[in-house]
Formats: structure tokens, sequence, C-alpha cells
């Protein structure tokens, strides 16, 4: 699949376009690149790439006007908006316009633009084949219905948990932070991962392992309240959403899901060196662990990877 997508780089910077041409190239992508938004759409409208990856401040056509021009022009088309610390509000703003996700540059690591790279690219997969499968179903009319309220479920929800999928986690993060300053409130944030997930994958198979991303799925939701929020941020990553709760409340959630998951009797579980799936959990809290949508990401994922350095199977805050 990675072969047949194209993905056009658009950036005023000689430096950003070399790195994203030669990583996303040496991922197997076809990569064209393009120094200003007035040559990138040029380019689009003769040859509509499936990814347009744009900065959102350059001189002339700023990356928001491609945005909405590459929407017009072919829908199904995904962007990646790359933007820094202090244009964030820009790019959120990007987001409800249509765009995928967003990239904060500098890049502190080339490995989360391929993870979010690949995950756009996923969504086309998958908007592809439900393509195809509405031309197929278009057929019956009196089955439409049914499956146009399948796809709209889709653009919010993870088709392996049930979960709400990383896009939407993002928008409601945004939304909420706006709604904290501006009433004043806290709320927090957890995040896990599965313990040595390839290990369990290596042992039993994708299959055995998507059985325990689903369960614990439905952990997650059997532990939280109608106002909290679980999405599958990827992978066998997943983070909660708390409103109107502090760190020890959330590391209270925390504790509680991580217990659950350690005792709960996973297919093969005792093969495993610990004799159990377990999880690693990091918790940060609006305002004190960051200010903003990225910043409060990043302190829970230091708090996860602080975690595992302790040792795996534990609820970690920064100190």
């Amino acid at each position: 699949m990675e072969n047949g997508i194209r993905i056009l780089v658009v950036d005023d910077e000689d430096a950003i376009r070399g790195v994203l041409f030669q990583v996303l190239g040496e991922d197997g992508y076809q990569v064209t690149v393009a120094d200003s938004g007035e040559k990138a759409l040029e380019i689009f409208q003769k040859d509509p790439h499936h990814l347009v990856i744009t900065d959102i401040r350059m001189g002339g056509m700023s990356g928001m006007d491609l945005l909405k021009e590459v929407k017009g022009i072919n829908p199904k088309s995904q962007v990646i908006i790359m933007t820094s610390y202090a244009s964030l509000e820009t790019a959120i703003m990007a987001l409800r316009a249509g765009a995928y996700d967003y990239l904060i540059k500098p890049f502190e690591e080339l490995d989360l633009v391929t993870a979010t790279v690949a995950r756009a690219t996923e969504q086309i997969r998958l908007t592809r084949e439900n393509q195809e499968l509405i031309e197929t179903l278009q057929k019956k009319n009196e089955e439409l219905e049914v499956l146009n309220k399948i796809f709209r479920e889709q653009a919010a929800y993870d088709g392996l948990t049930g979960l709400h999928n990383h896009r939407h986690f993002q928008e409601a993060l945004a939304m909420e932070v706006s709604r904290s300053l501006r009433h004043g409130r806290v709320f927090s944030l957890i995040f896990l991962d599965v313990d040595s997930f390839k290990t369990y994958n290596d042992m039993h198979g994708h299959l055995k392992g998507d059985g325990v991303i689903r369960t614990i799925g439905e952990i997650l939701k059997n532990h939280l309240r109608k106002a909290d929020m679980a999405a599958r941020y990827g992978g066998d990553e997943f983070v909660i959403l708390l409103p109107e709760t502090d760190k020890t409340a959330a590391q209270g959630v925390a504790e509680a899901v991580r217990k659950t998951i350690e005792s709960h009797l996973f297919y093969g579980r005792e093969e495993l060196p610990t004799k159990k799936v377990t999880i690693s959990v990091g918790v940060s809290t609006f305002p004190e662990d960051g200010a903003d949508s990225q910043a409060l990401i990043q302190s829970a994922d230091k708090a996860l990877y602080k975690a595992k350095e302790s040792g795996r199977n534990v609820v970690c805050v920064l100190s």
C-alpha cells in the first residue's frame, strides 16, 4: 500500500523539504516537494495526491488556504499541517477545517513524523476500501442508509476497540483546554500502553493480540464516567481524558485500570515472562503539567516513559 501513496510536501524551507523527502522516500512513499502554496496547488490540480504535508505559514498562499483548496478539489485527500508552538491555535483551526493532524516544528523526533504519516495513510486506505464498498452497495438502495450511519461513526471511532480514535481525541482535548481556560477548571490525561506487547504478539499471533487490545478497550469503558473519554491513540497505546479531575483522582482511576488489566485472565498470559498482561501508565494534569494540548500530551508521555523505566506495570506522574 505504501508504495502507491503519493505525498506532496510543501514548505518554504529547503531543509524541511529535504528531510521529509528523504525520510518519507525511505519509507516507500512517492514524494513530491514544492516550496510555496501556489506551486503546490498547481501540482495538486494536475495530479491530486493522497496526502499533503504543508507548513501553515509561508510567503504568499498559507497552509490554511492550501488546505481549503485541496479539500475543494479532492475531499478524500488528507492534509497534515506543520506549525510551531506559537501557532498551535491556528493548527486547531486547521483540524476543524478538515486537516487530519498536525506536526510541531522543529521536529524533535523523526519517528513522530513517520508515525503521523502512517496513521494518515492508514486512514486513506480505509477511505479507499470504504469507497469500494459504497460503490458495491449503491446497487442496493435499501442498504445505503445503514451504510452512511456506519461511515459517520467511523469518522470518530476506532474500528477494533469501539473507542474514539486519535483524531477525535485531539479535537476533544483542544476543546477541553479552551473550556478549562475559560472557566478556570482542571482536568487530567492518562496515557497507557501494553507492556511487552510485541512479545505477546510473537507468541500468540496478531489475532490474539487484537483480542487483548479489544478487551482493554472494554475495560476502559467500564471504568469511565459519562463525561470521560477514552481513545485508542495508536497501536497498543490508549489515552483517557478526565474532565474536572485533579491529579490525585486521576491517579486513582489509572491505578484501578492497571489492577483490573493485571488481574484479567487474558489468553496465554501464563506463557509470558511476567505470567500476566500489564500496562504502564503516565498521568498529567492541566494546567500544572502543561498549559496547552501539546505540552500536556508531552508531560503524560514523559510520565509513561518514567513508568517504563521504573520496571513497568506502574502508574507514574512527573515529580
